[in-house]
């Protein structure tokens, strides 16, 4: 039997293969099997009592996990089966938190460490208050836009003369009296100052990316960058094919006007937002848009082809898109 996601394979007990215990217990648990080979073949250990006896106290006083570990025997060669569970709070080893991804080992660090341990604890990062952040952060002239917006689409019911500050409690950007991390992203009046990476850099290349013509750097709230970045790019860096018919002069777009939108609003949408900055670049023919954050767990890039269902990274801001009519919420692949 090969080695999978959940399997591993060890010939003897290290105290290292301790790591490896963490990382079945931040990812969905599995199993470690001491006194076998690589190519699944059972080789035995000989101190297989005292590991029995030792492994437990080891998995409950160095990781906090208990797991079961079992003494297995077959053709007359002992090995141990150590099945981890699935823990639903983070698990570390000295200070170091690893998971189990395919069939590796890898250590968590920075922006996916501080997302994972988020996700164990049932918060994501728009979801956190943001202590140094009032009321007065908040653009207003962004909000009337918001109500315009979402009075169009009907998607949320709102009084005419609603308060910035109700507005932002129904939109559950408020917690306790403070703002969330959410509602500065969306409507604040300068982001940058409390996430530096907010920004968006757009530039055009030549025939290679160490070939960079010009660029421009777009900052400001989700809902005004939304506008900014596709004035930007119809201004300064879209060519527009020019026709015409008869006398008559026409314009037509570059690219798919609904493709373009889609691109930048999912890269605006579901960033990662204490990542680095999103990027827009632009070559003759073709152009892409790069954000920071990997897929949802358990998307792939082959699910995005097809009907799948939406996992949002930021919830709240995506919720605040939709009600404003600026994405949908299906899941239904892209163009």
């Amino acid at each position: 039997m090969a080695e999978t996601q959940n399997i591993e394979y060890k010939q003897s007990w290290h105290n290292d293969y301790l790591k490896w215990i963490c990382g079945f217990a931040n990812a969905n648990g599995g199993r470690l099997l001491i006194g076998v080979a690589d190519d699944g073949n059972i080789i035995g250990i000989d101190n297989h009592s005292a590991l029995l006896e030792q492994l437990p106290n080891k998995l409950r006083d160095i990781l906090g996990v208990f797991a079961e570990v079992n003494l297995q025997n077959k053709n007359s060669k002992y090995f141990l089966e150590i099945i981890v569970p699935r823990y639903d709070v983070p698990i570390s080893i000295r200070g170091k938190y690893y998971v189990r991804i395919g069939s590796t080992l890898q250590e968590l660090k920075g922006p996916a460490l501080n997302e994972f341990i988020l996700k164990r604890t049932g918060k994501t990062w728009d979801d956190i208050p943001e202590q140094r952040a009032s009321i007065d952060d908040i653009d207003k002239i962004t909000i009337k836009q918001f109500l315009k917006d979402a009075a169009r689409t009907k998607r949320i019911i709102v009084e005419n003369n609603i308060s910035t500050y109700n507005l932002l409690e129904k939109l559950r950007l408020i917690e306790y009296g403070n703002l969330k991390r959410s509602a500065i992203i969306l409507f604040g009046k300068d982001p940058g100052k409390f996430y530096p990476n907010t920004a968006v850099k757009i530039g055009r290349f030549g025939e290679s990316d160490a070939d960079l013509k010009f660029h421009e750097v777009i900052e400001g709230n989700l809902i005004q960058m939304k506008e900014q970045i596709e004035e930007m790019l119809n201004a300064k860096f879209f060519i527009h094919p020019i026709y015409f018919e008869g006398m008559q002069r026409v314009e037509r777009d570059e690219y798919p006007v609904a493709a373009v939108r889609e691109m930048i609003l999912n890269a605006l949408v579901h960033r990662n937002y204490i990542g680095a900055q999103t990027q827009i670049r632009l070559y003759d023919g073709h152009f892409s848009v790069w954000n920071d954050g990997g897929l949802p767990d358990g998307i792939t890039e082959e699910d995005l082809k097809k009907i799948h269902r939406s996992k949002p990274r930021s919830p709240l801001i995506a919720d605040v898109c939709f009600k404003g009519g600026y994405i949908d919420s299906w899941g239904r692949g892209y163009y």
